[in-house]
């Protein structure tokens, strides 16, 4: 089969192999259940204010970058509680450092990291979980968090991954641990990929300077089941081995699939045995931030510093597919950290630098690209054929998913918005360096 009648593969086909459609009351995990920030949420609000449209906003003990997850009326986040270090600790930390490395790190002289339950309808604050206490961390980057990776929630349990920190399963209803884990892993810039569960199993990416690999733990006992090593860099500087992307576990063709970017490579394994299915070689980058998007057989990726592409591949096949199944790619204002999000036959993103970029996904052209303004970090969602984009400086606009841009409403609240944003029936969710908000009639 061609790449291009991949594309154009059959609705009911697609309806049949794909994710399937979700109600929008929920939001298991990073960029909602099915991983791609597309909502069916219904009667989302368009425009709010700290005066207008805010049900609630509750203060966050903190810092951390995760998104909230939400299941049966309860919000779930992680955060990280710092101590500060010392100059003289900082100085003998990075000491040989190179200075711009010196001049955009932060230390931790020790740090709690804490999961915290928030009522949906009230926002109060429920059960507080202290899952690990850490001291003399590693630095991590000053637009990074200790907290950084988003939880999962299924049931009753709820999975927290903090990379090299520790790895835990919180009973939700009695706010015990259920158990531990911890993967030592060299981040150098602090923890970022976040955890999937599929079929009982927890794929976590091990993307260090010092190693790198991709694991599946029992979600029931945290025992390592699978490990699967990286294939082989190119580059010796383990800086350029490390990357921070969150896995994509998709179905094509009765064969599932966890698809896991990385420095240098892209591979697909089997998230039951970790045996890798196929990989894809896309050069230099490394650092992947961006979570990949899927939809009729083809799974899109950046591919992450030094120049970022975006890369449209089948995830048919077997053993090293560049060659023969990577349909096209580009490199003009392709994302470092936000994800993309696919509506219909468009894909939609956004720079680090806020130049946001309509492609066409059967040949990779660019259809509009747009100066929305800030920095963005998070990833955007959409839902009622509205797209939110949401930047560092606190304001969300919203566009139309369409061939021609065009801006729906702009919003502002006070804060930082690093987190992604969750979409939900009559409700936006948003969090900022210090407080969560429920956008929303009360």
């Amino acid at each position: 089969m061609t790449f291009r009648n991949r594309l154009v593969a059959t609705t009911l086909f697609a309806l049949t192999f794909c994710s399937p459609a979700w109600a929008g009351d929920s939001w298991p995990q990073f960029r909602g259940a099915s991983g791609d920030g597309v909502s069916e949420a219904t009667n989302v609000p368009l425009k709010w204010s700290e005066a207008e449209n805010v049900a609630w906003k509750t203060p966050i003990e903190g810092k951390g970058w995760s998104s909230p997850v939400l299941a049966n009326g309860k919000l779930w986040l992680t955060t990280a509680i710092t101590t500060e270090a010392s100059k003289e600790a900082f100085e003998k930390k990075l000491k040989g450092k190179p200075k711009f490395q010196q001049m955009t790190s932060e230390l931790a002289a020790s740090i709690q990291l804490r999961a915290i339950e928030i009522d949906y309808a009230t926002g109060e604050i429920g059960k507080q979980v202290d899952l690990f206490y850490i001291e003399d961390p590693d630095p991590i980057h000053s637009t990074n968090s200790y907290a950084s990776p988003t939880p999962v929630l299924e049931g009753d349990r709820l999975y927290c991954h903090f990379g090299t920190y520790g790895t835990c399963c919180v009973d939700t209803i009695t706010g015990k641990l259920v158990w531990k884990n911890q993967l030592p892993l060299q981040h150098n810039v602090g923890p970022g990929s976040s955890p999937v569960l599929h079929d009982g199993v927890m794929i976590l990416t091990c993307d260090g300077a010092d190693q790198q690999y991709v694991c599946g733990l029992n979600a029931t006992t945290g025992e390592q089941m699978w490990k699967t090593d990286r294939p082989p860099h190119r580059k010796e500087d383990g800086d350029m081995q490390k990357a921070y992307a969150t896995p994509l576990v998709v179905t094509w063709e009765g064969r599932t699939m966890a698809i896991v970017p990385g420095a240098q490579w892209d591979c697909a394994y089997d998230p039951l045995s970790g045996e890798e299915l196929w990989r894809v070689d896309h050069g230099d980058g490394f650092s992947n931030v961006p979570r990949p998007v899927f939809k009729d057989g083809i799974v899109y990726i950046c591919t992450g510093f030094t120049r970022a592409e975006l890369w449209a591949m089948s995830v048919e096949g077997l053993g090293d597919v560049t060659d023969s199944h990577v349909g096209w790619t580009m490199n003009k204002q392709v994302p470092t950290k936000p994800s993309p999000v696919l509506w219909k036959n468009l894909l939609f993103m956004v720079s680090d630098r806020g130049i946001a970029t309509c492609v066409d996904t059967e040949n990779g052209e660019t259809v509009w690209t747009e100066r929305l303004g800030g920095n963005y970090s998070a990833s955007p969602a959409i839902a009622e054929e509205r797209i939110y984009f949401c930047n560092e400086e606190g304001k969300t606009i919203v566009v139309a998913p369409e061939r021609e841009f065009k801006v729906l409403a702009e919003s502002q609240i006070a804060g930082q918005i690093m987190a992604s944003p969750l979409l939900l029936d009559g409700a936006i969710v948003l969090r900022t360096e210090n407080s969560l908000y429920r956008i929303g009639k009360k």
